[in-house]
C-alpha cells in the first residue's frame, strides 16, 4: 500500500512535466512482467504518452489475489521517441499453504517495428523481449523446474478503431509469444525431465472506450504445460480509468484456473500507473 501512496503523490506532483503527445488512454496501462499493454497481455503500442519527438518515463504497481496466492508487482518503463521502451519490474508471489514469498526479476525491451495503433491503415506491429530470474530457485526445482531463469520473445499487433462500435472507440491486440516459463516463470523455466522446450501460445485483449477516460474489456492468456501440473489458461475482464495523462486505474475481476494443484483461483486485481 505504501508502494501506491508514493506513486500517486510523485504522479500528481510531476503533471507538468508528464509527455502528451498521444490521444488519451492509447498507451493502455501496465502488464505484469513490466511492458506496457494490458494487465496480462504485453500490447504493440509502447508505454506512456511520449510521441516521436519525446522521451517518456512510468512508474506503477499492480496487486492481484486469488484463493490461494497474491501477486504484488512494482515497476517502470522509459519509452524513447516512440520508438522503443525498456521496463524493469519486480515481482512477488506469495503462497499461503506455504507462507512463503517467490520474487522474480523481470528485465524487457520492446520495439516499434511498423504503424501506429490510431493512424496506420494496418495494426501497430512491436517485437519484445522479456528476461525473468528467481531470486531463489527451490520451489521451482522442487516441482520439476530445469531452470532458474529464462527469456519470453513476443510479437504483437494492435489497433484501435475510432468510432467502431456504437460510435465508441474499440481497441484490440493480438499477441504470440515463444516461452518456457512456468506460471510466468515464477515456478521456474522448463522441465528437468523433458528439457527446455520453447512453446508458442497466443494472448489476446479487446476494450471498447466509452468517451475518453473509461474502458472496459476483456484478457486472455494461453500457457504452457511444461511440469506435468496443470497449467490453465489465464482470462480476465477489467475496467480502466483515465481521468487525464498523468495517471490510470484499473480493477479487474480474474479467472486463473489452477496453478500448482490448487483449483479454482479466481480473484481481484487493482494496478495503478503513473505516467510522466
Amino acid at each position: 500500500m505504501r508502494h501506491i501512496l508514493l506513486l500517486l503523490t510523485l504522479t500528481f506532483t510531476s503533471q507538468l512535466y508528464a509527455a502528451d503527445g498521444k490521444l488519451l488512454a492509447t498507451p493502455g496501462i501496465s502488464q505484469i512482467e513490466g511492458a506496457g499493454g494490458g494487465g496480462f497481455v504485453p500490447w504493440a503500442q509502447l508505454a506512456g504518452y511520449g510521441s516521436r519527438d519525446e522521451i517518456a518515463a512510468n512508474v506503477f504497481c499492480s496487486g492481484a489475489n486469488v484463493d490461494d496466492y497474491d501477486l504484488h508487482v512494482c515497476g517502470a518503463q522509459a519509452t524513447f521517441y516512440d520508438r522503443v521502451e525498456f521496463s524493469v519490474a519486480k515481482q512477488k508471489f506469495h503462497v499461503d499453504a506455504l507462507n512463503l514469498n517467490i520474487k522474480q526479476h523481470v528485465l524487457g525491451v520492446k520495439a516499434r517495428l511498423y504503424g501506429d495503433i490510431v493512424y496506420s491503415r494496418f495494426p501497430q506491429i512491436s517485437l519484445g523481449i522479456q528476461h525473468k530470474k528467481l531470486d531463489d530457485p527451490t520451489v521451482a526445482y522442487l516441482l520439476g523446474a530445469d531452470e532458474d531463469s529464462g527469456t519470453d520473445v513476443y510479437l504483437a499487433a494492435s489497433k484501435l478503431h475510432l468510432g467502431a462500435i456504437g460510435g465508441y472507440n474499440w481497441l484490440w491486440n493480438i499477441t504470440a509469444r515463444s516461452t518456457e516459463a512456468n506460471q510466468t516463470g515464477l515456478l521456474g523455466f522448463g522441465s528437468a525431465e523433458r528439457g527446455n522446450q520453447r512453446e508458442i501460445v497466443l494472448e489476446a485483449s479487446t476494450a471498447i472506450l466509452f468517451g475518453r477516460h473509461l474502458a472496459l474489456g476483456v484478457e486472455y492468456r494461453q500457457k504452457p504445460d511444461n511440469l506435468g501440473l496443470k497449467e490453465d489458461d489465464w482470462s480476465n475482464v477489467f475496467v480502466a480509468w483515465f481521468p487525464n495523462k498523468v495517471i490510470s486505474l484499473t480493477a479487474a475481476w480474474l479467472d486463473l484456473g489452477e496453478i500448482a494443484g490448487a483449483k479454482n483461483q479466481k480473484g481481484a486485481y487493482f494496478s495503478v500507473t503513473g505516467y510522466f
